[in-house]
């Protein structure tokens, strides 16, 4: 990253919380700083999503957070999901898929260095091959060739790459206008938002609208694609804020694992011998 001066440091950081704002659409986890994949949430088992926390919270902070939870939740139904639904009534949804491919394109810098830093090198290999393919021949990342072809996305972030390392996530976090999160998630995102190619070269072009158009994009598409998942996990919790927290983490979780399932929540097999 180029080294900026203060001025432009300012500039940044009252952009980033301008950011925070058009990324809040997306309160069922702490966002992936510009252009996060979409994973399905599983709110098809509505006894499941009702049950609400996990046996272990660790949310110290549980009155504070869902104070803030609840002010966010009064924007998104306010602003966010209305703009959403607009959003997905406007675009057809070739146009909206083509946005997400872009989106994730830009991200690849990203996606690349935390696959690196993890020692995931077949995962570096992945995302190069995927940016190559999709920015030439996928017109700019707007057509996901690479996909096609057996190279699906997969999103890779700080907070990913440090609970790999082995640092552990902190308390559970609700944070105004970004929405759940954790201490190393918040870490993360801020890292990253500092660290993004995209964002260091819009800053210093004095080109901030590309920062601003990119998060405000990612935020509408996402919260457009959870409409109806969103809707149904808050109808049928019993504690909606619970259950949010929950799915969060389940979320981040298997990001962290890659997909592949956590044997400490395994059940104990006997041994008969």
């Amino acid at each position: 990253m180029s080294r900026l001066s203060a001025t432009h440091l300012l500039h940044r950081t009252a952009l980033a919380t301008a950011l925070a704002l058009a990324v809040t659409a997306v309160p069922v986890a702490a966002q992936d700083n510009a252009a996060a994949p979409s994973p399905a949430l599983n709110v098809d088992n509505a006894a499941l999503v009702a049950a609400g926390p996990a046996e272990d919270v660790n949310d110290p902070l549980e009155p504070v957070n869902r104070a803030i939870f609840w002010v966010n939740e009064g924007l998104d139904v306010v602003i966010i999901r209305p703009a959403a639904k607009v959003y997905r009534t406007v675009l057809p949804t070739p146009v909206q898929k083509g946005v997400r491919n872009v989106l994730r394109n830009l991200r690849s810098p990203l996606d690349l260095t935390n696959q690196l830093l993890q020692g995931d090198w077949h995962g570096a290999g992945d995302v190069l091959r995927r940016f190559t393919i999709n920015t030439t021949i996928g017109l700019g990342g707007l057509v996901d060739v690479a996909a096609d072809h057996g190279m699906p996305y997969e999103y890779e972030s700080l907070d990913q790459t440090l609970a790999v390392w082995g640092i552990p996530e902190g308390p559970y976090l609700v944070l105004p206008l970004l929405g759940p999160s954790s201490v190393r998630d918040a870490t993360g995102f801020v890292g990253e938002y500092f660290a993004d190619p995209v964002s260091n070269y819009a800053s210093n072009t004095d080109q901030d609208w590309i920062t601003l158009t990119r998060g405000t994009l990612t935020a509408l598409d996402t919260r457009a694609e959870y409409i109806e998942a969103l809707d149904d996990v808050k109808r049928n919790s019993f504690d909606y804020y619970a259950s949010m927290r929950s799915l969060y983490r389940q979320r981040r979780d298997g990001w962290i694992r890659d997909g592949k399932p956590d044997v400490e929540q395994m059940p104990d097999i006997p041994d008969y011998e």
